[in-house]
């Protein structure tokens, strides 16, 4: 890989229900992205702004994705805004599919997207609004707590190809600021960190939730996160497709926006919500080697 800091980096900023991140084209995985690099491109204030990296490499060029690129081209290489990796981002990949159609690599319709929870397949819709694949939701045994400022809430253990602690609480106020990340026990549970997630009724197959991305504090949306969602309070409400023989569809609203999942009795969880490529432009090097 060459160095981002003797050269400028090429970049795009996008979004998902305000979930934002900042795009890094990087076909052949020449750019070298270390943790510091990223959290400074993440930065509000002194740099970019952005809950993570989208970091866009041609799947055959990646040494964790070549085993996907006969059947998806192109890995989403994504890192948290503290420059840590990790394995599957659900917004992100929405807006990772969009900037694939942005930059005339794929068209409308069907795409596949390789990311290290396993390739995507994604339905960029005409209207604007993207449709994911996100593969079978793992419901791990064990109870375990959340809890924030004295009170305590049991959290439903959900993996999306990335871990999720569900609370449902009677008022989002509950979940406090989010600016760290809340205690939770055992900790044991998760030896690689938590995304938490605290969920309201909103009414039927309606919920509302705040999340605590680990990594990036509280964000204004959580793809996998609202799939966490739905699938925990479907099984709160009995409404387990499995068990029913039908599909289940929630309506999640997050701080930036509503995202609709849906879930099959087969275990599918497909998300849908939109994707906006919103600025491009040019990072001097002597912005990246101030790092």
């Amino acid at each position: 890989m060459t160095s981002t800091q003797t050269t400028p980096l090429r970049y795009l900023k996008g979004h998902g229900t305000e979930n934002d991140f900042v795009i890094v084209p990087d076909a052949e995985n020449e750019i070298d992205l270390p943790p510091a690099l990223v959290a400074r491109l993440c930065d509000r204030r002194a740099g970019l702004g952005g809950d993570g990296v989208l970091h866009v490499v041609r799947s055959a060029a990646h040494p964790e994705a070549r085993a996907m690129a006969g059947e998806a081209e192109w890995f989403m290489d994504y890192r948290n805004a503290d420059g840590t990796v990790a394995e599957m981002c659900g917004n992100g990949v929405r807006v990772f599919a969009r900037y694939l159609e942005h930059a005339g690599h794929v068209a409308a319709g069907e795409v596949a997207v390789a990311t290290r929870g396993g390739v995507k397949h994604v339905h960029l819709d005409k209207d604007g609004s993207v449709t994911v694949s996100m593969g079978r939701a793992v419901l791990p045994e064990g109870s375990v707590t959340v809890t924030v400022d004295g009170r305590s809430w049991p959290a439903r253990n959900v993996n999306m190809g990335n871990p999720h602690a569900v609370a449902f609480v009677e008022d989002l106020a509950h979940a406090g600021t989010l600016y760290d990340e809340p205690p939770y026990e055992p900790a044991a549970v998760y030896p690689d960190g938590v995304n938490i997630e605290f969920v309201a009724d909103r009414g039927p197959r309606h919920v509302a939730m705040r999340v605590h991305e680990r990594g990036a504090a509280e964000t204004r949306s959580c793809g996998t996160g609202a799939c966490a969602v739905a699938v925990a309070t479907a099984r709160r409400d009995g409404a387990d497709p499995a068990e029913t023989g039908a599909p289940v569809t929630y309506t999640v609203d997050v701080l930036g926006g509503t995202l609709v999942i849906t879930e099959h009795p087969d275990g599918a969880i497909e998300m849908t919500g939109p994707a906006v490529i919103v600025a491009e432009g040019t990072l001097e090097p002597s912005w990246l080697a101030q790092g």
